[in-house]
C-alpha cells in the first residue's frame, strides 16, 4: 500500500463555534499544551516514541469536552490515546482532566481530523478509531457534510491495523442507518454484530452527560463496531 493522501471532499465536517473559555481552560491551554498537545506536521507520528513500543493506540475524532476520553485513558494505562478536537473550550477542559488524572498515555491535536489522518497517522498504526456523537448535519441538504463517507472509511481502514476496530455512536437514527449501510458496503470492514445491525454500548465507552440528557428525553443511541479485514484496499 502506498502512503499517498486519500482525496476527500473539501467541505469540512465541522463548524468552528468556540464558546468563551473559562479562566481554568485558558490557563490549561497556556501551560499544559506543551505537555499533551501535538502540532500538525507533515511527518508521520512515531507511536512507539509517544506511548511505548507495541502499545495499542486508540484515536478519537471529535472528543467534545473530553471527559469520556480522559476516563478511558485513566482506565487503560497500558493503551495510548490520541484525541482530535477543534473547539478550544473542550481542549482546555481535557487538558485540565489530563493533569488532574496524571495521564501520560494521552495526547491531543487541535486540527481537522482528515488532515491529521492523511498527514500524520502512519498506515496500520491504530488499534481503534472512535467517532462518538459526530455532528449529524440532520438536514438532508447538509448530509454531504457528514464525516462518514466511503472515502473516510477507506482512509481510516488504512490507518487501522488488520483486525482493528472502528466504533461509532450517534443519537441520530438516520445517521446511524446511513453509516451502517456504508460500512456494510465497504470491502474493508466486517460487522461485529451477530445479526448484522447495531451493538449494545460496550462498557469501555463511558456514558457522557450529553448521552444521559438524551436518555432523559427518550432519545435513542446507536452503536456500531466494525473490524477491518486482513487485507485493506489501497487508495485509487
Amino acid at each position: 500500500m502506498n502512503n499517498n493522501p486519500i482525496p476527500l471532499r473539501q467541505i469540512r465536517s465541522f463548524v468552528r463555534r468556540d464558546s468563551r473559555l473559562t479562566k481554568g481552560q485558558a490557563e490549561a491551554l497556556a501551560t499544559l499544551w506543551s505537555r499533551y498537545g501535538i502540532e500538525l506536521g507533515d511527518q508521520p507520528m512515531k507511536m512507539a516514541q509517544l506511548f511505548g513500543q507495541d502499545t495499542p493506540v486508540t484515536l478519537e475524532i471529535g472528543f467534545g469536552n473530553g471527559d469520556s476520553l480522559a476516563e478511558m485513558a485513566a482506565a487503560q494505562p497500558d493503551h495510548g490515546f490520541l484525541g482530535i478536537e477543534v473547539h478550544r473550550p473542550g481542549i482546555g477542559h481535557i487538558l485540565q482532566r489530563a493533569e488532574q488524572l496524571a495521564l501520560p498515555n494521552l495526547r491531543i491535536l487541535r486540527e481537522d481530523a482528515i488532515e491529521v489522518l492523511n498527514r500524520m497517522i502512519p498506515e496500520a498504526s491504530l488499534s481503534r478509531v472512535q467517532l462518538f456523537f459526530p455532528d449529524p448535519w440532520h438536514k438532508r441538504r447538509h448530509h454531504k457534510r457528514r464525516i462518514v463517507s466511503p472515502a473516510f472509511l477507506q482512509l481510516i481502514a488504512r490507518r487501522l491495523q488488520p483486525g482493528g476496530y472502528f466504533h461509532m455512536a450517534t443519537d441520530w437514527e438516520n445517521y446511524a442507518r446511513a453509516a451502517l449501510t456504508l460500512l456494510e458496503q465497504s470491502p474493508d470492514f466486517v460487522n461485529t454484530s451477530a445479526d448484522g445491525g447495531f451493538v449494545p454500548r460496550p462498557s469501555s465507552r463511558p456514558i457522557t452527560k450529553f448521552e444521559r440528557r438524551g436518555h432523559r428525553l427518550n432519545h435513542g443511541v446507536w452503536d456500531l463496531i466494525f473490524h477491518t479485514t486482513d487485507t485493506v484496499t489501497s487508495a485509487t
